[in-house]
């Protein structure tokens, strides 16, 4: 990414603490306040050291923008959070946590702390290695081009795993393509109608194309952007490039989308991360 973007972000937009957390404040309360607890609208607003501290006047819960996102409790200035959305938003190959750190300032640990909590909010919205099995869903156009992608690390391939898969994230109805391999037989149950061709690379071409280029594009971006990743976290990793894969066509909407999420993803610790 050109510098002068990043420094226009943090030198004009979100320069501020202030500014970032009055954008945070329409994030999560768009309407205006209301209390998570019991909806109430109207509140005391008290100054902290850090932040403005929300009181609701009816129930007395207290609350602050941070709270319920992934920036709770975190003890690092917004405007390196924002920082961190606009360089990891605007990216395509993705921001390793030693880059972040450089960037931001701040400890490999922070820095790989906070790509976590950011690749959980990209979470809303194949068979593997012999170390790792991941199933990768692809939908296509009626030309035949790619549209969304979804892929899942699972236990296994047996068919009532891959059908769990189908059942969760296929629109009931569809046409599933595969190559032969028998688990995938079990689609042809729960509402699917399945189609499989032996796949040969030399005779077949075109057969699940933009599957297996899908595929080879995700192992560079894991593989290039972040060397020896733990197979614990290797779920995460695939959640980001699927945000990037669904979210391609919205240039100029990156940052924007991913703040919202942001905003309305509820953080996960470090000691879940690595327990």
């Amino acid at each position: 990414m050109p510098k002068n973007e990043s420094s226009f972000l943090s030198k004009k937009q979100f320069s501020t603490e202030e500014a970032c957390h009055d954008h945070l404040f329409n994030l999560k309360w768009s309407d205006g306040y209301c209390c998570g607890k019991c909806g109430h609208v109207a509140c005391f607003e008290t100054k902290t050291r850090k932040h403005k501290l929300y009181e609701c006047k009816k129930c007395r819960c207290q609350s602050t923008v941070t709270v319920g996102t992934v920036m709770e409790k975190t003890r690092t200035d917004l405007t390196k959070w924002f920082l961190a959305l606009y360089l990891i938003a605007h990216n395509k190959r993705g921001v390793s946590a030693t880059r972040l750190s450089e960037e931001l300032k701040v400890t490999y640990k922070t820095a790989w702390l906070m790509l976590h909590k950011i690749r959980q909010a990209m979470r809303k919205r194949g068979r593997g290695t012999d170390k790792t099995k991941v199933l990768v869903g692809l939908s296509l156009n009626q030309k035949g081009h790619p549209l969304f992608l979804k892929m899942e690390v699972i236990p296994d391939i047996k068919g009532k795993t891959l059908k769990k898969f189908a059942e969760k994230s296929i629109q009931p109805g569809s046409t599933i393509s595969s190559d032969a391999c028998r688990s995938y037989r079990a689609l042809s149950g729960g509402g699917f109608k399945h189609e499989y061709q032996v796949y040969n690379s030399k005779e077949s071409q075109d057969h699940l194309n933009w599957l297996h280029t899908v595929i080879s594009n995700a192992k560079a971006f894991v593989g290039v952007t972040f060397h020896g990743i733990d197979s614990k976290h290797i779920q995460s990793y695939l959640d980001e490039f699927c945000y990037r894969f669904n979210r391609r066509k919205f240039k100029g909407e990156w940052f924007s989308r991913l703040a919202t999420l942001c905003a309305s993803t509820i953080t996960i610790t470090y000691s879940e991360l690595v327990g």
